[in-house]
């Protein structure tokens, strides 16, 4: 493979071209801890926001505006549903073209993701993060954490271009 007009940059002549057209994005992940309360909206807010910047999302936006709704109304849910958690794990994860914000708690207990829970059962929050993700091509999922008795619930985006 040549460069243009047949020139190879130097950083490149001993590097096969596969090893530098695969090389893949960098993983961009903060997670951030909050006890439960009155500040915790707000809190959870402020910290996606600020690693929403970082990764190159124009506040103000319709997806930033979507994403820190989606944020308010998982911490909200883990207010209402998980009161007993000392604390709550609230993530955002940039990589390979996709934003996921996830959220922790320490009730077990999985939400009822499938089309006839978010349809009917649900509550309206996550009816609304089931649509904002769909919006962005993406989608919801719960799964039981891996290191606590507890559950992460994650949305997944599609990061607009």
């Amino acid at each position: 493979m040549s460069g243009i007009g047949g020139f190879r940059p130097p950083w490149r002549r001993h590097r096969p071209a596969a090893a530098i057209e695969h090389v893949p994005p960098p993983v961009r992940r903060h997670i951030a801890s909050f006890r439960p309360g009155p500040e915790a909206v707000r809190r959870a807010r402020e910290a996606v926001a600020e690693q929403l910047l970082a990764a190159g999302v124009a506040p103000g936006s319709a997806f930033a505006d979507a994403v820190l709704l989606v944020v308010s109304e998982l911490v909200v849910n883990v207010l209402r549903h998980a009161p007993g958690s000392p604390v709550m794990d609230v993530g955002i994860t940039v990589a390979a073209g996709q934003l996921v914000v996830s959220v922790a708690d320490a009730e077990p207990r999985l939400p009822d993701l499938s089309e006839a829970g978010v349809g009917a059962g649900a509550g309206a929050g996550l009816r609304m993060v089931a649509e904002l993700a769909a919006d962005y091509d993406g989608d919801v999922s719960a799964e039981p954490a891996v290191d606590h008795d507890g559950k992460v619930v994650l949305v997944r985006f599609t990061l607009p271009s």
